[in-house]
């Protein structure tokens, strides 16, 4: 029974950053990527998951990256029919939730690249939450086809061919 105390008491030192920590600490980023632009196209997006496993709410307020001269936090916004760019001003992540930038969503916006993106290339970012903590990550150029569904060209039900030729 001596020993009791001494664990728990160790249990509890390892314990402590999880309660006591950063935004940083608390945010990890999952799958992070950038999509690869052909040579010549000044801006890119950068892609991951933010997961909080944190009880409270976090928040990136910005980017940075040495890939790029301007960092920014945007988002697509469906504005009467036409998706534009915006900036915005943090990207917020729920106690225990996620927050997914992905293609036509969230992103982080690289402008001005320094050096044209090569596939398979990792780009450092970092980013800077509510608190002024910080978390370097490194993503990696992939390319993404423009507009493809997420799914896998299985699930497609045959026949969507021919569907997509009626006229209503």
């Amino acid at each position: 029974m001596k020993f009791v105390p001494t664990l728990l008491a160790a249990a509890l030192v390892v314990a402590a950053p999880a309660f006591a920590g950063s935004a940083a600490d608390a945010v990890t980023v999952a799958d992070p990527y950038v999509r690869l632009v052909p040579p010549g196209q000044p801006a890119t997006g950068a892609f991951f998951v933010l997961k909080n496993s944190d009880d409270k709410d976090h928040k990136v307020l910005k980017a940075e990256s040495s890939a790029a001269k301007v960092t920014e936090l945007h988002t697509h916004l469906n504005e009467g029919g036409m998706m534009k760019m915006r900036p915005v001003k943090d990207i917020e992540i729920k106690a225990k939730g996620e927050a997914e930038l992905k293609p036509g969503s969230l992103h982080v916006m690289l402008i001005n690249l320094n050096k044209p993106l090569k596939e398979g290339d990792s780009i450092p970012l970092k980013l800077i939450f509510e608190d002024n903590s910080s978390k370097e990550v490194s993503a990696t150029v992939r390319k993404i086809q423009a507009e493809m569904p997420m799914g896998k060209p299985a699930d497609m039900p045959m026949g969507k061919g021919e569907m997509m030729h009626h006229h209503h």
